[in-house]
């Protein structure tokens, strides 16, 4: 008799079907199985059976990529369609020093190995580089510019080839190493004194039986394996060569910004002899520690492998951009990629890409030419990638929860409870990502649940462009949203935070003006709180609220209220779900967002007729300037100037707008000039 079958496989109901077995079979009818000594074996058996099929299960799950929880597992499945996971990568910086006072000196080599101390975080950190490093010497003078260390302990293995071994494996002993660094040199013997570089490639192709290459595999506690050539898909190592591997052991994203450094390294000149370590000036920082990040996360492997696998390392489409970019740089949060046939005007032949790093707001502009070097091994002939900075969207809340002070009578810590869920929501994979979405709903529902007390919340939603200005600069500036926008009064439905502007004395604002449901005009003004606006200029710019976009026309801006010469411009979204568009990043600021706890008298049994409930606006009540909490500039406000000039300048994108300068401007003493109009960001 055939057992039946499991559809949830759990202990009772394993010792229920063997029970109900045996009582099928006319040797044990009639039989007490619960106060009889068989129900002791019946146990045992459904013991057994629950973890032997619980072990299978898990056995099984370990088989496949997207059930697999062990990492060995995972890095062995991706193996199997030639994914390679990214190790630990070490923190980088640049340094520059001097060696002066030098006689009968030709050349100077800095050699491989520690370098510099450099100090993070009430941490110290040793900082090494992977090869030597080889200046002449001018006037008995050497300078090391721009060294490029990495954070990390320099090490050195040897293996000695040995044919007689059966399957003989070259592991290196040490884990958290940075691959990038791996350096594989070739001897023919012990004693030869020269010897052949080998190359690590992440496939065949192009690769013949003579390539001095090598492949690098990940094995078990995230220790790696070279695996040589055998004369058909590189070239074969031969009986007693000596293979030296030197790589530099990290501690990954914790060595990022170091920013000062002292000299602890190795100096020699042309004939190997070590200088005097008081020629040796102090080093400079061109760069502070950046880019150090962790071994590629289990979940990571899982989502990148198969996407470089269907790929096949190569970007074609939009998609093949972020997964490659994922691949070969691992600081990367989030990434957006889109051709240039997609913009106003479509630009061919161009592939755009912004990208969000884990340590830092934007790439230096040595990443991105380190990126597009690397992107070239992948893009298609004729395409060429160009990385465009940031362009944060930030989102913003006015909430006002109503609480019931008989159940809470704290609203302080309400407000806290409040705060810190929207923080938590803040970080959620909803937003902070490119193609991100914030959700209303969740954001409401999320402040209802905080607390039993919290009876209801009023929310509104508005959203934000930080404008850099060019400052002292004539200019035009495009700020996109991405988003439509709500035209709720004729006027001041977009506001902004003050800058000064050439031929108007005071804090100049600048709002909108409705023409029709589609579009409207940008105009500037002068406020004085508790007055009226006094309206400089009715013409300065137009607004799409179909499309979301604000174009201001030529000015003048010669400072800003806001630090770092920001404008602040805020808008009413017509939908409070907001989507990032291409290459903008959302971000959910809680730094601009207000709570206000209100008491619900009515739930409370304090006043149940509503006479005094404390009613709140479910719409926006107009004002006529912004309100942030951002930090203001620390100068004093610029007054206007007599500068003139005949230039037009229309700022690029980077975080704020996108176009391009055209010409350059000169003002008078008094305003500053800006040369670059790109930006980190805000």
């Amino acid at each position: 008799m055939a057992f039946g079958q499991y559809v949830n496989l759990d202990f009772d109901q394993i010792k229920s079907s063997i029970r109900d077995y045996l009582r099928a079979n006319t040797n044990f009818t009639d039989y007490d199985f619960e106060g009889s000594n068989l129900s002791i074996i019946i146990d045992a058996l459904a013991y057994n059976t629950y973890t032997t099929a619980y072990n299978t299960n898990m056995a099984a799950n370990e088989c496949f990529l997207d059930s697999a929880t062990l990492r060995e597992n995972v890095v062995a499945l991706a193996r199997n369609i030639g994914y390679v996971p990214r190790s630990r990568r070490s923190a980088r910086a640049k340094v520059s020093f001097i060696v002066s006072g030098l006689l009968e000196t030709s050349t100077l080599t800095l050699n491989s190995g520690i370098v510099c101390n450099g100090s993070g975080e009430n941490t110290n950190y040793i900082f090494c580089i992977p090869e030597d490093i080889t200046v002449p010497v001018t006037n008995g003078v050497a300078e090391f510019s721009n060294v490029e260390i990495y954070e990390g302990v320099f090490i050195t293995q040897s293996f000695t080839v040995d044919t007689s071994l059966f399957n003989q494996k070259f592991v290196l002993d040490n884990s958290f190493i940075d691959t990038s660094t791996i350096k594989v040199k070739i001897k023919p013997d012990s004693t030869a004194t020269s010897s052949v570089t080998y190359q690590q490639i992440d496939n065949i192709i192009g690769i013949t039986s003579t390539s001095a290459s090598y492949l690098l595999q990940e094995i078990e506690d995230e220790r790696y394996e070279l695996i040589f050539g055998d004369n058909v898909i590189a070239k074969k190592l031969s009986n007693g060569n000596v293979v030296t591997v030197s790589y530099i052991v990290t501690d990954g994203r914790e060595g990022n910004g170091a920013s000062e450094f002292s000299f602890v390294g190795n100096i020699t000149n042309q004939d190997g002899g070590s200088i005097n370590p008081s020629l040796i000036g102090l080093v400079s920082t061109e760069e502070k520690s950046r880019d150090g990040d962790e071994i590629e996360s289990i979940s990571s492997i899982k989502y990148y492998a198969p996407r470089i696998y269907s790929s096949q390392y190569r970007a074609v489409t939009s998609s093949d951009y972020e997964s490659v970019l994922g691949y070969i740089y691992p600081n990367v949060e989030s990434v957006s990629a889109f051709g240039g046939e997609e913009m106003s005007p479509p630009r061919f032949g161009k592939v755009f890409i912004s990208v969000k790093p884990r340590n830092g707001d934007f790439l230096s502009d040595e990443t991105k030419r380190e990126l597009v070097q690397k992107l070239k091994n992948y893009a298609v002939a004729g395409i060429v990638p160009e990385f465009i900075d940031l362009k944060y969207l930030y989102v913003e809340l006015q909430t006002n929860p109503y609480y019931n002070p008989s159940l809470n009578d704290d609203s302080e810590n309400l407000k806290t409870g409040v705060s810190n869920a929207l923080t938590q929501y803040s970080r959620s994979i909803d937003v902070n990502k490119f193609g991100g979405r914030f959700k209303y709903s969740k954001a409401v529902s999320l402040i209802d649940s905080i607390d039993s007390s919290i009876t209801s919340n009023i929310t509104l939603v508005t959203i934000r462009r930080n404008l850099k200005a060019v400052v002292g600069q004539f200019a035009q500036y495009e700020v996109c949203y991405g988003n439509m926008f709500h035209t709720q009064e004729s006027s001041y439905n977009i506001v902004s935070t003050g800058f000064t502007i050439e031929g108007v004395t005071g804090t100049v604002y600048l709002a909108d003006e409705v023409i029709n449901r589609e579009k409207g005009r940008i105009f500037f003004f002068t406020y004085t709180e508790g007055g009226t606006p006094n309206i400089i200029k009715k013409n300065a710019g137009t607004v799409d609220y179909i499309h979301g976009e604000i174009l201001i026309d030529t000015v003048n801006i010669l400072s800003t209220v806001i630090a770092n010469n920001v404008v602040e411009i805020q808008a009413i979204p017509h939908s409070n779900d907001i989507v990032g568009l291409r290459d903008l990043y959302v971000k959910f600021d809680m730094t601009n967002t207000t709570i206000n706890m209100i008491q619900d008298l009515i739930a409370s049994g304090e006043n149940t007729s509503g006479s005094r409930f404390v009613h709140t606006h479910s719409y926006y009540t107009p004002t006529y300037t912004r309100k942030s909490n951002s930090p203001v500039t620390t100068g004093s406000a610029l007054l206007p100037s007599t500068a003139s000039s005949t230039a037009t300048t229309t700022t690029s994108g980077g975080t704020y707008a996108t176009s391009t300068t055209t010409s350059s401007s000169t003002s008078s003493s008094g305003s500053s000039s800006s040369s670059s109009s790109s930006g980190g960001g805000y």
